[in-house]
Parts: structure tokens; C-alpha cells; sequence
């Protein structure tokens, strides 16, 4: 099958997305008991702290033990306790310093996403992932963006797959406008997918919708995997 080219590259947005969300042979997609839905309910719980006004709280003793087992799950469910991963030899009470940045992160950082990677906006972004990396130096590219996608859903996770697949080899400014550039010029196709996240006591979709740079993360994430 010809593949469609979209700017520099030669894929498929429409078959990768398909892939990821219904799943094929090596996936079982993001059916609501599957791994892929961890970013879902993940995304929905840092989020309504967003939507209510009450970001601030999410670090309280009321919320915090809930704030960091949402996010350790995800990032467990995403590969990041396995192996040599940093976070392996740790409880989800290490996370508690993250979830007090994310609780503490002006609102401007909540309201990234890919339509408008502005200078301004890719150096907020850098300097958010600089202030994660100063809470527990030696954080990885892939941690500290898996951690910003699934709480800010303003940036694509830059593990393996994605980099491969989008052809990039580091996390910083020069890749963030290459994602900016990818927007712009397929934001026709792009945003045909409002994507509703996934309720996790019902598993259906809800009112809330995937960022651009969620969109943009699953495509490339398949495209990497082939």
C-alpha cells in the first residue's frame, strides 16, 4: 500500500491512529482494561483539577497520595518501572516533589499544545521540563515528557518509538519546532481527531478530548514500532 506523504514523511495518520486505538497484532489498543488507557485516566484526573480551578490542590495531604498513584501507574503502564528504568527501586511517594511542580505550574504551561508551538511557548515548555529535572536530577527525556503529556498533554513523549519514528534524536527547542512544523502543515488532518478520553468507571468515551500533541505522539509512536 502507498503510503500518503504528509510534509517530509510518508505515513498513514488515519491506519497508525486506527492501529493505536483498536490495536492489531502486537496491541491490544486502547480498550478501557488495556495499557494504553492509562494515559486516559491519567490525563482525565490531572485535568479536572485543571478544568475546576483547582490545579493548586492537587499536591494537598487531601490529594496527594491519589495525585502520585495516578501518574506512577501511568508511567508503569508505559514502560517506565521496568528494567534499568529510574524509577524502578521507587513507591509512587517519590513522585510527590512532581505532582508539587504540577501543582505549582502557572497556568500558561496547561494551555500548550501543538497549534501554537510559538517560541514563547517551546521555551515554557523546556524550562517546565527543566524545573521536573530539578526536583530529581538525572530525569530522562523520555520520563520528563511522559510526565508533561500525561499531566499538560502539551508535548509528545520523546521515548524510542517516537523518536524513531519522527526521526528526531533529542528532546529540545530544534525538535519542538519540527513538531510545530508537523502541526502546521497537516493541521487540516489533525484536527478531524477530537479523540474523547476514556472514562475509567465505565470505560466510555467522555466530553474531554486528546490534545494535538497526544495526536501527534500515538501517530509517530506506531510509525516507530514498524
Amino acid at each position: 500500500m502507498k503510503r500518503e506523504r504528509q510534509g517530509s514523511y510518508a505515513l498513514d495518520l488515519e491506519i497508525n491512529i486506527k492501529k493505536y486505538l483498536e490495536g492489531d497484532a502486537d496491541s491490544e489498543g486502547r480498550k478501557p482494561d488495556a495499557r494504553y488507557a492509562s494515559f486516559d485516566y491519567c490525563f482525565n484526573y490531572f485535568q479536572s483539577f485543571r478544568e475546576t480551578g483547582e490545579s493548586a490542590a492537587l499536591a494537598s495531604p487531601a490529594n496527594v497520595q491519589l495525585s502520585c498513584l495516578h501518574l506512577g501507574f501511568y508511567l508503569a503502564s508505559w514502560g517506565m518501572l521496568r528494567g534499568s528504568a529510574e524509577l524502578l527501586q521507587k513507591s509512587a511517594r517519590h513522585l510527590a516533589p512532581v505532582v508539587e511542580i504540577v501543582d505549582d505550574a502557572d497556568t500558561s504551561i496547561w494551555e500548550i499544545d501543538d497549534h501554537c508551538y510559538t517560541e514563547a511557548n517551546i521555551q515554557r515548555i523546556l524550562d517546565a521540563a527543566r524545573t521536573f529535572r530539578q526536583s530529581q536530577p538525572g530525569m530522562s527525556d523520555i520520563l520528563v515528557t511522559k510526565i508533561m503529556l500525561g499531566v499538560f498533554g502539551n508535548v509528545p513523549a520523546f521515548d524510542t518509538n517516537f523518536k524513531k519514528g519522527f526521526r528526531v534524536a533529542t528532546f529540545g527547542p530544534k525538535a519542538l519546532r519540527k513538531v510545530g512544523a508537523f502541526y502546521q502543515e497537516n493541521s487540516h488532518l489533525i484536527d478531524r481527531y477530537c479523540i474523547p478520553t476514556l472514562d475509567f468507571v465505565k470505560g466510555k468515551p467522555t466530553q474531554r478530548s486528546y490534545t494535538r500533541a497526544k495526536v501527534i505522539d500515538m501517530a509517530f509512536f506506531i510509525e516507530g514500532m514498524s
